[in-house]
């Protein structure tokens, strides 16, 4: 018998691959949704780069009514999206705008759509944040604007009347930088005791998922990591 029931929207991906993980090791049934399988997940749904925004949402939904039927999950986690740099000067301005809004935001709206389908009454709904994005981001203009709008729409699933199941918790973690093979190998110069470890994510996750010490809903939650030590504070 399971635990439980979670679908990871991004499960291939460092993080991503990091929680599926942890959830079949304490005993949850695990979906996920990304570009490829993650083969230790009991079902995956496969979209396409190519699909466009509602193509995407028409494949997702269907793929999550077919594996679960009338079962509802536990919680809905979205740690999908990329990271591109560029200001309003850059070759690629728009492109990397473009890029980063598809990663991002059709990402987490679709996100919230299947919550508001299939998410447990009192469920969780995760949405992909960055701390960077409370502020300006001048060097990264489309990264910023696409997390500020995933932190938009956390605030509004939070409310009264979006559309999610009663007692439903919508959060976003605010990221600093993650501590992933690829921003090792990308930043081999940093100072990784700054880096939040995915074991924390996954642990923070399972917590919240099984319904301990979860934030109001609608919160943004920034981990802030220190000498390997990482503390949740609430961004306004």
């Amino acid at each position: 018998m399971s635990a439980g029931k979670v679908i990871i929207y991004g499960g291939r991906g460092a993080l991503g691959t990091a929680l599926v993980k942890h959830f079949k090791n304490n005993k949850f049934w695990v979906g996920t949704i990304d570009l490829a399988a993650n083969e230790e997940a009991d079902t995956n749904i496969i979209v396409s780069k190519d699909a466009n925004w509602s193509a995407q949402a028409e494949v997702i939904l269907s793929g999550l009514k077919a594996a679960l039927g009338n079962d509802k999950v536990d919680a809905i986690i979205n740690v999908a999206g990329g990271w591109a740099g560029g200001n309003a000067g850059s070759k690629d301005f728009l492109k990397s705008c473009e890029s980063m809004w598809s990663q991002s935001v059709w990402s987490s709206t679709i996100t919230a759509q299947a919550a508001s389908c299939f998410l447990k009454e009192g469920g969780l709904v995760s949405l992909p944040g960055a701390q960077a994005a409370i502020n300006g981001t001048p060097g990264m203009i489309g990264y910023g604007l696409a997390k500020a709008a995933v932190h938009q729409l956390t605030k509004s699933l939070g409310q009264e009347k979006s559309g999610l199941p009663q007692g439903a918790t919508a959060v976003a973690i605010l990221p600093v930088t993650l501590d992933t093979p690829m921003n090792r190998k990308w930043m081999s110069g940093a100072d990784f005791s700054t880096w939040t470890s995915l074991e924390f994510i996954a642990e923070l996750f399972h917590k919240w998922t099984t319904g301990s010490d979860r934030p109001a809903s609608g919160s943004l939650v920034q981990l802030i990591t220190k000498d390997n030590k990482t503390e949740l504070v609430l961004a306004e």
